[in-house]
C-alpha cells in the first residue's frame, strides 16, 4: 500500500490513460466551424415567475445543430453592461431551478444555463446517432464516425450558445465566466477549450469525462460512467475493440480538452470522490497549462462542497467586479461589502 507522501506524488505527477487522438485540434477546430455555419435563430420568452425590479427571467430558445430547438434559463440583473456566468448542470438532470440561479444575479451576473439535450429539460434531442442509446450518453453515438458522438454535438450547440451571447443586447462579452461540477465541470472545461477567447475564469468541480480508460481500469464504470461497461458487454464482449473505442472517446474527454483551456481555472476536488475517482481529476488538472489553482477536500465525496462555492464567489466577483468584493471583506473605499 502507498504510504501518504506516496499517494501523493503519484497523483501530482499522474497524467491521465485515455489516448488523446493525433488530430485532436483539427477535429474540434473544423466542428466549431460547422457550428459557426448554422444561421443564428434565438428568441426570448417570459419565464413563468414573475419578475422583480432586480431582475428579469426569460426562457431562452434557440436553433442548435441539426435544427434542434434548445432551452436555457436567462436572469438578467437590471443593471447595463453586465458580466455573464454561463452555468452547466451535472449528470443526468437538467438546469438548476430559478432560485438556485437567483445566487450568481444576486451578485450582478447575467446567468444562462442551458438544458443538455435529453436529460431530462426542455432541449430537444432529435436523436440520429449511431448505436445505443439506452445506456448513457457517454457512449451515444460510438459506433459512429466521432463527429457524431452526443458530447461533440452537444460543444457544438454550445458553440453557438456563445454566439448568442454576444448578440443578446446590454451583456458584457468582455467578461464571461463558466461555472460547473460534475457534468457540468466536463462541459464546463469544454466550453473553456472550445471558447479559448471568450472565456474569462471557470470555476469546475469534480469533473466528469474525465480519464474514461482509467474510469475502467479502476472498475468505477458505474452510475455516471455506466454506459462504458454496457458498451462493453453488449458490442465488444471479447475486448478486441477496446483500444479504438478509447480513442474514439478521447475526442471528447476533459483530459484531451485540458491543454486547450487559457483562462484561469479554480479546480476542486473532494479527496474520497467514488463517482469521478481522484486519479481521473487529477490527470485534467495536471494537463491544464493556464493559471490554475486546485482545491482540495480531504473529507467530500461527489457531493455539495459548500467551502468550494464560498471560494467560487470570491474567484468570479473580485475578477467581475474590481474593487467590490464578497461579504465580510474590504472594499477599496474601506466600508464592509454588503
Amino acid at each position: 500500500m502507498l504510504s501518504f507522501e506516496q499517494q501523493r506524488q503519484y497523483l501530482e505527477s499522474y497524467v491521465g490513460t485515455n489516448p488523446i487522438p493525433a488530430d485532436f485540434d483539427d477535429f474540434w477546430a473544423a466542428r466549431m466551424a460547422e457550428a459557426d455555419s448554422c444561421p443564428l435563430k434565438f428568441w426570448l420568452e417570459p419565464a413563468e415567475v414573475a419578475d422583480y425590479p432586480s431582475c428579469q427571467f426569460f426562457n431562452l430558445w434557440f436553433v442548435g445543430m441539426h435544427e434542434a430547438k434548445l432551452y436555457a434559463r436567462f436572469l438578467r440583473p437590471a443593471q447595463p453592461a453586465l458580466p455573464v456566468l454561463l452555468r452547466f448542470h451535472g449528470y443526468p438532470g437538467r438546469t438548476r431551478s430559478w432560485l438556485e440561479n437567483c445566487t450568481f444575479a444576486g451578485l450582478g451576473f447575467a446567468t444562462i444555463t442551458m438544458d443538455n439535450p435529453g436529460q431530462g429539460g426542455r432541449s430537444q434531442d432529435v436523436g440520429g446517432f449511431c448505436g445505443p442509446t439506452v445506456a448513457g450518453h457517454v457512449v451515444t453515438g460510438l459506433t459512429g464516425d466521432q463527429k457524431n458522438l452526443y458530447y461533440v454535438r452537444l460543444h457544438q450547440n454550445i458553440r453557438i450558445l456563445c454566439r448568442v451571447v454576444r448578440a443578446l443586447e446590454g451583456l458584457d462579452a468582455q467578461r464571461v465566466y463558466v461555472y460547473g461540477d460534475s457534468q457540468g465541470g466536463g462541459v464546463g472545461l469544454a466550453t473553456c477549450a472550445l471558447n479559448a477567447d471568450f472565456i474569462r475564469r471557470a470555476a469546475i468541480l469534480y469533473p466528469f469525462l474525465s480519464d474514461f480508460q482509467k474510469i475502467y481500469e479502476l472498475g468505477a464504470d458505474q452510475l455516471a460512467y455506466e454506459g462504458l461497461r454496457y458498451y462493453a458487454r453488449w458490442f465488444d464482449a471479447d475486448g478486441s475493440q477496446a483500444a479504438s473505442n478509447f480513442y474514439k472517446l478521447g475526442y471528447i474527454d476533459s483530459v484531451s480538452f485540458a491543454h486547450l483551456v487559457r483562462c484561469s481555472v479554480l479546480f476542486g476536488t473532494g479527496l474520497v470522490d467514488d463517482i469521478c475517482p481522484v486519479e481521473t481529476q487529477y490527470a485534467v488538472y495536471n494537463n491544464l497549462r493556464c493559471d490554475k489553482k486546485h482545491l482540495l477536500f480531504p473529507e467530500f465525496g461527489h457531493e455539495e462542497i459548500p467551502a468550494f462555492d464560498n471560494a467560487a464567489l470570491s474567484w468570479f466577483v473580485k475578477d467581475a467586479f474590481g474593487e467590490k468584493t464578497v461579504a465580510g471583506e474590504k472594499t477599496a473605499s474601506g466600508c464592509d461589502a454588503l
